[in-house]
């Protein structure tokens, strides 16, 4: 199974990736507070927020499809909230300028994402004093996302060499894949933290 496209950025060097990850996380971070304190109604800052953006992205020589496709997977929740904030007073108004904040603020965060090795990410966190066992449970989820999409794959592939004759099976088919997926998952997290226990982690 090809899971590249969960690092994809690591495969692409630039001045941005080089760039250190402790500098990029505090850029990151006062760009999403100013403008989450910035104006409402600030269209010529939101653009030249966005200019910024675009032209770190550029620098950074990531494809914008890529980078694109990543945004998009997060849109959702932006509309969302945007979307309850649309029936209050003057909510077009409320709901156009949460969505504009928040994919600049979610486009950095891909951006910053994209560009910055895990491992680093995880020594700037520890420098910063975030709680060890907070870093602990980012790093095991991160490595333990490749462990569920190869055991996916796997499913997928017994499944796909056991039927003969492509048919549509509705939600049925995924929904068994889904339960089977989470059985396996929830047998194989409790076997690694009793064997995690007994090399005395705690």
């Amino acid at each position: 199974m090809r899971l590249n496209w969960l690092d994809r950025g690591d495969a692409v060097d630039s001045r941005v990736r080089r760039a250190p990850a402790g500098l990029k996380l505090g850029l990151a971070v006062a760009l999403v507070a100013g403008v989450a304190a910035g104006p409402w109604s600030g269209w010529l800052f939101h653009g030249g927020v966005a200019a910024m953006l675009a032209a770190a992205a550029w620098a950074s020589r990531l494809p914008a499809v890529f980078l694109l496709r990543r945004l998009l997977l997060l849109e959702p929740l932006v509309l969302g909230v945007a979307l309850l904030a649309w029936f209050q007073p003057d909510g077009g108004r409320i709901a156009l300028g949460m969505v504009i904040r928040s994919t600049l603020c979610l486009f950095a965060m891909v951006l910053f994402a994209n560009t910055t090795p895990f491992s680093e990410l995880l020594r700037v966190l520890h420098a910063i004093r975030v709680p060890g066992l907070l870093v602990t449970t980012v790093a095991l989820l991160h490595r333990y996302l490749y462990v569920l999409l190869e055991e996916a794959e796997r499913m997928r592939r017994a499944r796909a060499c056991r039927t003969f004759q492509p048919r549509r099976s509705g939600w049925s088919t995924p929904a068994a894949v889904v339960g089977a997926l989470f059985a396996r998952s929830t047998e194989r997290a409790e076997r690694i933290y009793a064997a995690m226990c007994a090399r005395g982690w705690k």
